[in-house]
């Protein structure tokens, strides 16, 4: 797992907190059959989210362009979901040249985002997304929502209870997630949080 003392990453996070009682919604696993769900909660409650997406599930037919359109950003979660760590350089940079060139050539949109799978990366990684000009960005909170499928609301108190100035929210595109969405944003702004991109 990533250490919040590593330089490389935490400047991430200081982006997100200088800006007051903020917090970033994330989506990882994505593009998935709940994801116009999760637009139609973030549009009635009126948040920007980031989705972290494999583009093995990105085609032509998703609503990648309702993502764009309602003001939230597309990112990269390499191409198919494995742990980049166990790769060599070589299949690390086919899975996130894959991964930014079929974003890229489906939205028309520049990716700038990137988040490892599992969260795990070593220095092949990062000195792939130097060439790439990606910024890599995890996460501060874990909703463990992929656990709590039979006890959703779990997936709230996992997050409201960790919640602080500029916290980056780890959700993903699931059922449960789904089921818990409008509950969980409600929660945040109640502890007088709003929502922002990075």
């Amino acid at each position: 797992m990533y250490d919040l003392k590593d330089e490389r990453w935490i400047k991430n996070l200081k982006q997100v907190k200088e800006a007051n009682k903020k917090v970033v919604l994330t989506f990882d696993d994505g593009p998935s059959r709940h994801l116009n769900t999760i637009l139609n909660i973030l549009k009635e409650k009126n948040v920007q989210a980031i989705f972290f997406w494999q583009s093995k599930l990105l085609y032509h037919e998703r609503p990648w362009q309702r993502v764009i359109d309602e003001g939230h950003m597309i990112a990269s979660h390499a191409h198919n979901h494995k742990n980049l760590v166990k790769l060599t350089r070589g299949e690390q940079f086919r899975q996130i040249n894959n991964s930014i060139r079929i974003i890229e050539n489906v939205t028309g949109s520049k990716v700038g985002y990137f988040r490892p799978p599992f969260g795990q990366y070593n220095e092949d990684t990062m000195e792939i997304l130097k060439e790439f000009e990606l910024t890599p960005i995890m996460w501060e909170i874990t909703s463990y929502d992929w656990e709590n499928k039979q006890n959703p609301h779990k997936i709230v108190c996992n997050v409201i209870e960790h919640i602080m100035d500029g916290s980056i929210i780890l959700l993903h595109e699931l059922e449960q997630t789904v089921s818990i969405l409008l509950e969980l944003i409600d929660n945040i702004r109640d502890k007088g949080f709003e929502f922002s991109l990075l």
